[in-house]
């Protein structure tokens, strides 16, 4: 698939499968490669499109270039005038959903139904983790040394499956291993991420919205999706049992047919 010019920047991107347009928006200091789970099976239902966010992977930038929430967002929007899009379903995971959230309050118009998932509207009512995962985000120490990187992910997945499931675990590290994140970019969108705060604005979405969680996401804790569910008015509540911050890994045939369901209802 080709680098497309958007707003001056060689972004990378994907496009697999036919029918309904769904744009997939990967978590923090993730790319095209975090939905592998996804994109092999929702692509037999969808037009899956997938891309690198600024900086990420093959999305490459210079030093001066600007990351934020609401400039991903924008990135987004020229992405579908190039693929001659008017409106997508938007699938945001995380650090994703911020920017799902963004991109659903300035261009309203153009998204047909929202999916968020494991994230929050920000602000001082967002439900933090415990002070060892944040420490475990915000440090940079050997950014993208596989140790670095296992420490970190394995965090997110709940440690029943890191035990049971060890090879899936291995793999998506690997696949994060093999795709770089420059600590510039990886320190912009933390900044960018710990002032985001829409909580004043959220209820402004207009759209069908479906928020997944899972009960046993301890860095984005559950508490943050009901509080989510109950700003935003079209919007229904799903919660999987079990499910971690990384359920879309561990549980992504369940997570994939109800996003699946709930895009084409």
């Amino acid at each position: 698939m080709p680098n497309v010019e958007i707003n001056g920047l060689d972004i990378y991107y994907e496009v697999h499968g036919s029918g309904l347009p769904l744009m997939l928006i990967p978590g923090f200091a993730s790319g095209i490669w975090s939905w592998k789970y996804q994109v092999t099976q929702l692509l037999e239902q969808f037009q899956v499109i997938t891309f690198d966010p600024r900086g990420i992977s093959r999305s490459q930038i210079s030093e001066e270039t600007p990351i934020s929430i609401a400039i991903i967002a924008d990135d987004i929007a020229a992405l579908m005038d190039e693929l001659s899009l008017d409106r997508v379903s938007i699938v945001g995971i995380s650090f994703g959903g911020f920017v799902a959230q963004d991109f659903a309050l300035r261009y309203s118009d153009r998204v047909s139904k929202l999916v968020l998932a494991c994230t929050s509207f920000g602000g001082k009512n967002h439900v933090l983790p415990s002070i060892e995962i944040l420490a475990a985000f915000a440090s940079t120490k050997a950014l993208n040394s596989r140790d670095r990187i296992r420490q970190y992910l394995t965090m997110a997945f709940s440690s029943d499956f890191v035990t049971s499931a060890a090879g899936t675990v291995d793999d998506f590290c690997r696949l994060r291993e093999q795709n770089n994140v420059p600590e510039g970019v990886y320190l912009s969108q933390l900044a960018s991420a710990t002032a985001f705060d829409v909580s004043d604005r959220v209820a402004g979405i207009s759209c069908d919205t479906l928020i997944l969680t899972g009960d046993r996401d301890t860095v984005v804790p559950m508490q943050n999706s009901v509080n989510l569910a109950a700003a935003i008015p079209n919007s229904t509540l799903e919660i999987v049992a079990g499910g971690s911050h990384m359920f879309f890994v561990e549980k992504d045939k369940e997570f994939n047919r109800i996003v699946s369901e709930f895009v084409r209802r």
